[in-house]
């Protein structure tokens, strides 16, 4: 190996390092002083559940890890938004699992807690998953109830997302380990099953405070919603249990009956281990992104050795578009090229861009997979869409939206991974998570925006060169200095993973080490759902 790859390797790890300890600290919930009070209470925590409900042999994915990271800190921080989520294994059926919370303020509901829970309930919904609910939350955050209650992505789309899953024959778990208030109460009840815990569970409209100051009536938690309230006489709940063990156990009984079901039927052969070693993606990426490198040995980290065949290889060569197999897994993969290339005309064409000839590649390529039922896979390293005349003049807008139709219109499982940049539209042409990857994961290198923070900086330093102009201020070369440090450092800041994943832009930051096995894990879930619509582009220019 050489210097160069090494400082890739170095550089790599110690990015993925810093965020491991990042979310040791997530792990903690609501601080060690929280989680002893949990204890004192017989209550596990919601990672302890989760463990408690999971086969061991089998991994979980966990999503939305980083939620809330950095944010609502006038309030104390909301570590992984309040809610521990993710996809894994409970007596063999692959699953989506919810827990709240409780150390995290009650288990009380933060925008982004919100967010989090509509996205587990879309990726039950899309691919055809059961989920299971362990509720143990004390409802809205009251301080925020503006930014939680009322719009169409707020807390009251769960209740409706309940009634969708119902229709679509989702099966729908609640076990309750700890109070579920107001709206919250619905969940529970629009279930399929309704699970409870003697001593710590209850459920309400309105808790006990709330009653007295309603209609004056004094009541206890107990008496007004208990576990022997809602089994022995509203009837509102299934089964009480002493302990949370025994209601988990229970959990796990009822899912071990679910029946099979159609799948939607990828193609699937025997796996082969890759080319490469996927640890080397470390030392390949470069270091904080900054030199071209070849995307084809990135690929040949993730995919089965010898399987990539790749589509076009001579035309539009910023983008690299193949058929391969991932862990047996028949796949189509759509990649930026960060070397740049010459063309036939002898002119360089910088990597990491999408150029007409490349935009219209990735669409047919989109195209194809759609017609041949084969999920895709992108991997994005992009800095956009060619600018300038010559670009404009031969029709770049009209190419790149040939692109962003085949994207958005494709009904195959999308699942894609940012490594490096992820730039103005060219997030969108290559399934950034406006046009709805099945999961969308990043790499502690990525970065999105609207562009690189140097070239936003250098614009926006024009706009305020030309106002001061204007005004007939000087501009002295000190402020134009800090005003570019300033900028930068801000977009720094804003178009990094973290920040990405901290508002859920992306469903996890992984290991990128772990991408071929993710991949396998995300088409395994995928292949649940059977449903798939026509594909249709609608109308293109030419």
């Amino acid at each position: 190996m050489n210097i160069e790859m090494n400082k890739n390797e170095d550089a790599n790890k110690m990015g993925w390092g810093h965020l491991k300890r990042i979310f040791e600290k997530i792990e903690e919930g609501g601080g060690k002083k929280a989680i002893q009070k949990q204890r004192e209470r017989n209550k596990l925590t919601a990672r302890e559940r989760i463990a408690y409900l999971l086969d061991k042999n089998h991994p979980f994915l966990e999503i939305g890890a980083f939620a809330g990271y950095g944010m609502y800190e006038e309030y104390g921080g909301c570590p992984a938004g309040g809610v521990v989520a993710g996809v894994g294994y409970v007596k063999g059926k692959q699953c989506v699992i919810v827990a709240n919370d409780q150390t995290v303020k009650a288990g009380a509901w933060f925008p982004i807690t919100a967010k989090k829970n509509l996205r587990m309930q879309e990726i039950a919904m899309e691919n055809n998953l059961p989920i299971i609910y362990l509720v143990d939350s004390a409802g809205v955050f009251l301080p925020m109830q503006d930014e939680i209650f009322p719009d169409k992505e707020h807390f009251g789309r769960i209740f409706r997302n309940n009634s969708k899953m119902s229709a679509m024959g989702i099966t729908q778990i609640a076990a309750l380990m700890g109070p579920c208030v107001a709206g919250g109460a619905y969940l529970p009840i629009m279930s399929d099953e309704t699970l409870m815990v003697e001593g710590n569970s209850s459920i309400f409209l309105a808790g006990p405070y709330l009653v007295k100051a309603a209609i004056g009536e004094i009541t206890d938690n107990e008496t007004l919603g208990g576990a022997e309230t809602h089994t022995e006489i509203s009837g509102i709940a299934d089964y009480k249990f002493k302990n949370e063990e025994e209601c988990l156990d229970h959990v796990k009984n009822i899912i071990s009956k679910i029946g099979d079901f159609p799948k939607a039927g990828f193609n699937r052969i025997e796996p082969a281990s890759p080319a490469k070693d996927p640890s080397e993606v470390y030392s390949i990426f470069p270091e904080r992104n900054l030199k071209p490198y070849d995307m084809h040995e990135i690929i040949d980290c993730i995919v089965d050795a010898s399987s990539f065949y790749e589509f076009k290889e001579g035309y539009g060569k910023t983008i690299i578009c193949g058929y391969a197999r991932i862990d047996g897994w028949a796949v189509g993969i759509v990649a930026n090229q960060r070397l740049n290339i010459k063309n036939k005309k002898g002119e360089i064409q910088m990597g990491g861009v999408i150029y007409n000839d490349s935009a219209d590649k990735g669409a047919r390529f989109v195209m194809n997979c759609n017609q041949k039922k084969i999920p895709l896979i992108f991997l994005q390293d992009i800095t956009g869409f060619m600018v300038g005349s010559r670009s404009e003049h031969a029709g770049i807008i009209k190419d790149g939206a040939k692109m962003v139709n085949a994207v958005a219109n494709s009904v195959v499982p999308k699942i894609t991974f940012i490594l490096g940049n992820s730039y103005g539209a060219g997030n969108y042409a290559m399934c950034g998570k406006a046009y709805d990857p099945r999961f969308i994961y990043a790499w502690p290198s990525a970065k999105i925006a609207v562009m690189g923070g140097e070239q936003a900086a250098k614009t926006l330093w024009q706009i305020e060169a030309a106002s001061l102009k204007a005004k007939g201020k000087e501009i002295t070369p000190e402020y134009e200095n800090q005003f570019l440090r300033k900028m930068t450092d801000k977009y720094a800041s804003q178009t990094s993973a973290l920040y990405a994943a901290s508002r859920l832009w992306v469903d996890a930051i992984i290991d990128p080490k772990e991408t071929r096995n993710i991949i396998s894990e995300n088409l395994a879930a995928a292949n649940h759902n059977p449903h798939t619509a026509e594909f249709r582009t609608g109308v293109f220019q030419v």
